[in-house]
C-alpha cells in the first residue's frame, strides 16, 4: 500500500522527534511492504521567520492532499516572551484546524509499569490508569471573537458553541466508550457557564442512544483534582476546547511523563497526529528530547489508516524500550544510563524490523550500531 504523509516538523524539538517517528514508519514500511511518501511543510515560528505567515498556503494544500499529517511542535521563546506580537506561531495550528475541520482531539493516557516511579503520585493511585480524553477542537474560547481595548486596559474572549459542534464529538466519544469500559465523563462548568449548560443538555440527549454506556457529569475543577486523586475512575473524558486542553496536561501526571503522550486530531476528511508536549527550547538541538510521544503519534496515525497490526508493532516497540530502559534522560532516575533522542529512535526502528529478538546489546547503543542482536 502507498500512503502520502504530510510532515510538519515545526519548531524547537519538533524536527528532532519527528525524525524518530519517521524512522519507525520507515521500519514499518520495510516489514509490512508499504510505501510512505513524505511531503514536508512549514508551520509555526519557522514559517513566520521565512515567509511571514505561521501557516503558508502551500502547507494547507499539502495537508489537504495527504492521507494523514504528522506534526511536531510549534512556538518560540521570542513569541512566548512578548505577548504584544500580533502574528504568533500558534495561530498557524488554530488556522489549520479550521481549514481541515479538525474537530475531535483524542489523547490516550496510559500508565506504563516502568514509568510509575516517574510520577509524583503513588504507585497504587496510578497503576492501571487507562483514559481516553476527547477534546472538542474547533470551537469555544480559542476561536471566539477577541478584542483588546484601544487603551490596552481591557480585553475579552468570547466562548460560543452550537449543538452540532457538540453532537459530532459526543457521538465519537460514546462509540469509543462502547469499545472500552463503557463510561463517559463530561467535564464542564455548568454551574457558571451557559455554554456548559448547553453541553450538558446536548450530551444527555445523545446518551439516550447509547444505553450500554454510563454518563456522568463533573465540574472541571473537581475533575482536575479527581484525575490526581483517583485517575482509574475515568474511562472516556469528554470536554470542550479550553477545559480539555487543561485536563489533558493534568492527566499526564498519571502517565508518568508528558513526553509519552500522543494525540490525534480528527476531521471529516483529514487527520493530524502530534505529541502534546511543546517545543522545549531549553534542549533543542541537544539530542536529548524524548521522541516516544511522536513515535506513538505515528502509531495512532497507522491505526487511523486502518493499519492495525502496524500500529501494534509500534506500541510493542515503545513498550520494549521502556522495559529495557532505553529511554531519554527525562524518564531516568539518578545515575541511570540514558539514551539520546536518535538512539531511542534507532532502537524502535530496529525492534520493529527484528521483533522476534529482544536481546539487547548495550555496547552497540553507545557505538551507534544496530541495537538488536
Amino acid at each position: 500500500m502507498k500512503y502520502t504523509i504530510a510532515i510538519i516538523p515545526g519548531d524547537g524539538i519538533g524536527p528532532e522527534v519527528t525524525n524518530q517517528a519517521k524512522k519507525a514508519l520507515d521500519a514499518i514500511a520495510e516489514v509490512y511492504d508499504h510505501v510512505f511518501l513524505y511531503k514536508e511543510a512549514q508551520m509555526g515560528a519557522c514559517a513566520i521567520d521565512e515567509k511571514g505567515d505561521p501557516l503558508p498556503e502551500e502547507t494547507v494544500k499539502i495537508c489537504k492532499k495527504a492521507d494523514a499529517i504528522l506534526f511536531g511542535a510549534i512556538g518560540g521563546l521570542k513569541y512566548d516572551n512578548d505577548p504584544t506580537l500580533r502574528i504568533r506561531p500558534e495561530q498557524g495550528l488554530l488556522r489549520l484546524r479550521q481549514e481541515l475541520d479538525l474537530f475531535c482531539n483524542v489523547i490516550p493516557v496510559k500508565s506504563y509499569p516502568k514509568l510509575v516511579k516517574n510520577s509524583p503520585l503513588k504507585k497504587e493511585i496510578i497503576s492501571g490508569t487507562d483514559i481516553a480524553i476527547y477534546r472538542e477542537l474547533s470551537g469555544g474560547i480559542y476561536f471566539g471573537k477577541k478584542e483588546l481595548s484601544k487603551d490596552g486596559k481591557s480585553a475579552y474572549d468570547v466562548s460560543s458553541y452550537e449543538t452540532k459542534e457538540i453532537s459530532r464529538i459526543t457521538h465519537l466519544a460514546f462509540k469509543a466508550a462502547q469499545e472500552r469500559k463503557k463510561k463517559v465523563t463530561l467535564v464542564d462548568k455548568a454551574n457558571v457557564l451557559e455554554t456548559s449548560r448547553l453541553w450538558r443538555k446536548t450530551v444527555a440527549e445523545i446518551a439516550k442512544d447509547y444505553k450500554d454506556v454510563v454518563l456522568e457529569f463533573m465540574f472541571v475543577d473537581n475533575a482536575a483534582m479527581q484525575i490526581i486523586l483517583n485517575p482509574k475512575q475515568f474511562d472516556v473524558v469528554l470536554s470542550e476546547n479550553l477545559f480539555g486542553d487543561i485536563i489533558s496536561d493534568v492527566a499526564c501526571v498519571a502517565g508518568g511523563s508528558i513526553g509519552i503522550l500522543a494525540s490525534s486530531s480528527i476531521g471529516g476528511n483529514n487527520a493530524l497526529f502530534e505529541p502534546i508536549h511543546g517545543t522545549y527550547p531549553q534542549v533543542t538541538g541537544k539530542d536529548i528530547a524524548n521522541p516516544l510521544a511522536s513515535i506513538l503519534s505515528a502509531g495512532m496515525m497507522l491505526e487511523y489508516l486502518g493499519l492495525h497490526d502496524e500500529a501494534d508493532a509500534i506500541q510493542r516497540a515503545v513498550e520494549k524500550s521502556l522495559d529495557l530502559g532505553i529511554t531519554t534522560q527525562d524518564l531516568k532516575v539518578k545515575n541511570q544510563y540514558s539514551a539520546s533522542t536518535s538512539k531511542v529512535g534507532d532502537f524502535i526502528a530496529d525492534y520493529i524490523t527484528n521483533q522476534e529478538d529482544s536481546n539487547l546489546n548495550f555496547q552497540n547503543i553507545y557505538m551507534g550500531q544496530s541495537t538488536i542482536i
